[in-house]
């Protein structure tokens, strides 16, 4: 199956300059299947996006379909064939 990961343009040059990725994956996904295969090929884009751990880092964001995937199961949470899933690292400022 097919998954289609967003990326901000903060993170879009660390997969090869590009904010869409389709990543295939095999049988049923979860957050961190679908991550796995975002990382083949892009060790630096998975270690902005989760700790050594494979938890998403403190402050990012990833959203399955829209829903916040921290309010679900976290990294277990189901991906269905053809769900678009967004990471989005947090912004501080003022």
């Amino acid at each position: 199956m097919t998954v289609q990961v967003v990326l901000p343009g903060s993170l879009a040059d660390l997969a090869g300059g590009t904010r869409h990725v389709d990543v295939d994956v095999d049988g049923s996904a979860t957050v961190t299947t679908v991550l796995d295969g975002l990382a083949v090929g892009r060790p630096l884009l998975d270690r902005r996006i989760r700790d050594e751990t494979g938890q998403l880092r403190r402050f990012v964001n990833v959203y399955v379909d829209g829903e916040d995937v921290r309010f679900d199961r976290g990294v277990a949470t189901a991906v269905p064939d053809g769900a678009v899933v967004q990471v989005l690292p947090s912004v501080a400022g003022g």
